[in-house]
């Protein structure tokens, strides 16, 4: 999953993803239409299939005022929590370097964004057990052949390798001996274009992120790695909120919403988000 690093960057610009109102009751934040406390979760809307900001209303979407709406596997999760929680679901898009600072400002109640509970993350907020699992591949030219049918990682030694900004599928590129690591880019379609021009020969992707790219991208395809071969990396992502809350009753629903969300369903869901994504992502 999205393997990214958090700093203490500046919280960037937000915007709510709510068609309702809130307002304050007793510290509580409550919808002034239905009347039920909200449970408002952060997320990029950006990183496909896991989430998207679109013009097109879906069951799935969440409304971002005048600005279209927001949706995805994510979303799709958070609306299962909220309504376990019962609750009314609010998404806020916050960039990714934000989403811890808006979480201990209290801006948001949870990320659900596709994010990684690693031991540097877990030092500064409190994770559910994971939500969903995948795999770590690479994503090249379908013209490479040679390229095309690599199943060990250290095969792409002396290749231009790139990965997203601020996120573990940089870093994790210094795992291949000998790779000529290039400058990350902040998006995939953004890397993908490079990928199209030559100017790279991969790019590291989770495969949901990979599968939905060479759906859009006809010259693309994916490299997967024998076991043992591939990147040493956790691909699971979970629900991260507030530190110190582990024991709150509000983090114990949450996790038994997870707890309750099967196997079956999270891979329909993602299966689901995987051909609903924007044809450009």
């Amino acid at each position: 999953m999205k393997l990214k690093k958090l700093s203490t960057a500046a919280l960037a610009m937000t915007f709510v993803l709510s068609g309702c109102g809130g307002s304050e009751d007793d510290g509580k934040n409550v919808s002034s239409v239905t009347g039920k406390e909200k449970f408002v979760v952060g997320m990029e809307c950006n990183y496909a299939p896991f989430n998207w900001q679109s013009n097109e209303q879906t069951d799935t979407s969440v409304a971002i005022g005048g600005a279209g709406y927001c949706d995805g596997y994510d979303v799709r999760v958070a609306r299962y929590v909220a309504e376990q929680l019962d609750r009314e679901i609010e998404v806020k898009k916050v960039s990714w370097e934000g989403l811890q600072p808006a979480l201990n400002s209290g801006e948001i109640d949870a990320v659900i964004a596709g994010m990684t509970a690693d031991d540097k993350r877990r030092a500064g907020m409190d994770f559910t057990t994971p939500y969903y699992e995948s795999e770590m591949v690479m994503i090249v030219r379908k013209s490479d052949k040679k390229v095309a049918k690599y199943n060990d990682i250290q095969q792409f030694k002396g290749k231009t390798v790139i990965g997203q900004k601020s996120t573990n599928y940089d870093t994790v590129i210094d795992q291949i001996k000998g790779v000529k690591h290039a400058t990350p880019k902040a998006t995939y379609p953004e890397m993908i274009v490079a990928l199209q021009k030559k100017e790279v020969d991969g790019i590291t992707a989770e495969l949901p992120v990979a599968e939905g790219a060479v759906a859009a991208n006809k010259d693309l395809t994916i490299v997967h790695f024998k076991k043992g071969k591939g990147f040493d990396i956790d691909t699971s992502v979970s629900i991260a909120m507030k530190k110190g809350t582990s024991d709150s009753q509000l983090f114990k629903d949450v996790q038994k919403a997870v707890d309750n969300l099967s196997k079956k369903t999270r891979d329909e869901w993602m299966k689901e988000a995987r051909k609903a994504q924007p044809k450009a992502e």
